[in-house]
C-alpha cells in the first residue's frame, strides 16, 4: 500500500479526470422512441431548413400585406379570392395584388403573400370575393422557412438530456436514430456487520442499511445503470471477490464504509491491491467526507471509489466526485444552483472544506440559506436540505449575510 495524502476536493477530481479519460467513448445509437432521458452524444445539424416551407400559424386568408392598409372594422378591402389551399398540400397558385388564397393552421403559404388575416376579421362578400376587416404587417400570422432550425445549424448540443420536449425536436428534424452516450455500468457494495434489510427490524447493535438505497437512487437519478447491489459483512475476502467480480462488467464500483482506519477498514487495501495502477487518493481535505479513497483500474478501465459510512457523507462525496465527474465526461451541464444569504454565522472546519447543508426560505431580497446542522449519521438532516455550499478551507466560516452559491440537489 503507497503511502498517500489527503487531497482537496479539486485535486481529487483532476485526478479521476485524468484516470477516467484512459477510457474508451461510449456511445450507442438508439431508436427516437428509446431516446428519453438519455444523454446526446454528438452534437447534431439539420441538413434543411424547418420548416422547410412557409406555414400558417391561424386558419385564415394569405394576402399580400401593402393590399390590407387601411383597412378596419367599419372600412374592408375586398380582394379576390383565388384558391383554397388544403393542409398537407401545397399551395398552387401566386397571390397577384387584389387576391388572397384561403389557408388553414400549418397550411402553405402561397407565393406573392406575405402575411395572413385570421377567418375571425374576414367576411365572405360573394363567392369569388373577401372582405377583410384587418390591416397586417409582412409577416404575420406565419412562420418562415428555417425559422424553427436553419439549414445548416446545430440545433440540439452533445450533452443535452433529452426530455420530450427534445425527442420532438429530434423528430422535426427527422432523427430517427440519436447517437447517445452508454450509461455508466455501477455496481455498489455497502459493508457492515451491523447492517440489516430495510425491511429487517434491527436488533441491539443493528442499523438499517441506508446507504445502499441512497447510492442507488442517486445513480438512476444521474444516469448510471445500476447492475449489481449488495450487503456485505465486514470480512475481506468478501469483499476482494465482490469488487472483483464487479470491476469485470462496470465502469465504476462503489464501495460505502470500510473507507477509514479501523481494524476492520479494508477498502483501501483491496481495491489497491486489485487494481493497477490502485488507489491514488487515500483521504480527502472535506468535511464530512475525509475518508474516501479513489482509485483506476487500467485493464478494466474501472473507476473505484470508496466512500465513508456515514450516509449523508456518502451521498455528499459521491455527489461531488462520482456525479461531477460523469457529468463531466459526458458534456452536461453541472447540477443547477441559486444564490441566497445565509441566515447566521456559520464556522468551519480549519484545513479542510466544509459542505454545508441549507434550505431556501424566501427573504425580502431573494432567497434566505438557512443552515441546517447535524451529525453526518442523521439521515433526516439531508431529507431538509434543498442543496449545499461549499465553505472554502482557507475561509473561518461564513458570516450572516453573505452571498453564497447554493447548488440544488
Amino acid at each position: 500500500m503507497k503511502l498517500l495524502t489527503v487531497d482537496t476536493v479539486s485535486e481529487a477530481r483532476e485526478k479521476l479526470l485524468i484516470a477516467a479519460q484512459q477510457k474508451k467513448k461510449q456511445i450507442e445509437f438508439v431508436e427516437l422512441e428509446e431516446a428519453m432521458d438519455r444523454v446526446l452524444a454528438s452534437d447534431l445539424v439539420s441538413p434543411e431548413p424547418i420548416p422547410s416551407f412557409r406555414r400558417s400559424t391561424v386558419d385564415g386568408y394569405a394576402v399580400r400585406a401593402a393590399d390590407t392598409q387601411g383597412a378596419g372594422e367599419s372600412i374592408p378591402v375586398f380582394l379576390e379570392i383565388i384558391e383554397r389551399i388544403e393542409i398537407g398540400t401545397p399551395a398552387v397558385r401566386m397571390v397577384q395584388p387584389g387576391q388572397c388564397s384561403y389557408v388553414p393552421t400549418g397550411g402553405m403559404i402561397p407565393e406573392g403573400a406575405d402575411a395572413v388575416v385570421m377567418v375571425e376579421y374576414c367576411e365572405a362578400f360573394d363567392t369569388r370575393s373577401m372582405a377583410v376587416y384587418d390591416a397586417v404587417s409582412p409577416g404575420r400570422n406565419l412562420i418562415r422557412i428555417g425559422e424553427d432550425i436553419q439549414e445548416e445549424s446545430l440545433f440540439l448540443k452533445k450533452g443535452t438530456r433529452l426530455r420530450p420536449q427534445e425527442i420532438g425536436v429530434l423528430a422535426s428534424a427527422g432523427v430517427h436514430t440519436v447517437p447517445v452516450y452508454r450509461p455508466w455500468k455501477i455496481a455498489i457494495i455497502s459493508t457492515g456487520d451491523e447492517l440489516v434489510p430495510a425491511d429487517q427490524k434491527p436488533m441491539p447493535g443493528q442499523v438499517r442499511d441506508i446507504n445502499t438505497y441512497v447510492l442507488d437512487a442517486m445513480s438512476r437519478k444521474y444516469g448510471f445503470e445500476v447492475v449489481s447491489k449488495q450487503v456485505l459483512q465486514d470480512q475481506r475476502n468478501l469483499l476482494e471477490k465482490a469488487v472483483d467480480s464487479a470491476m469485470k462488467t462496470c465502469d465504476m464500483v462503489v464501495v460505502s464504509g470500510g473507507s477509514s482506519q479501523g481494524e476492520k477498514d479494508h477498502t483501501a487495501d483491496v481495491l489497491d491491491q486489485l487494481a493497477d495502477p490502485g488507489v491514488f487518493t487515500h483521504g480527502i481535505a472535506l468535511k464530512p467526507g475525509k475518508p474516501t479513497i479513489l482509485g483506476y483500474d487500467t485493464l478494466s478501465e474501472t473507476i473505484l471509489m470508496g466512500l465513508p459510512g456515514h450516509p449523508a457523507a456518502a451521498m455528499i462525496v459521491f455527489e461531488l466526485l462520482a456525479v461531477w465527474l460523469y457529468l463531466q465526461l459526458t458534456h452536461q451541464p453541472a447540477p443547477a444552483y441559486t444564490t441566497a444569504s445565509v441566515e447566521t454565522n456559520v464556522a468551519s472546519a480549519p484545513g479542510k472544506e466544509t459542505c454545508l447543508l441549507v434550505e431556501l426560505v424566501d427573504g425580502d431580497d431573494g432567497y434566505i440559506a438557512r443552515p441546517i446542522f447535524g451529525k453526518s449519521g442523521l439521515m433526516t438532516t439531508l431529507s431538509r436540505a434543498w442543496g449545499y455550499t461549499l465553505i472554502g478551507m482557507n475561509k473561518e466560516g461564513l458570516k450572516a449575510g453573505e452571498t453564497i452559491q447554493v447548488v440544488l440537489f
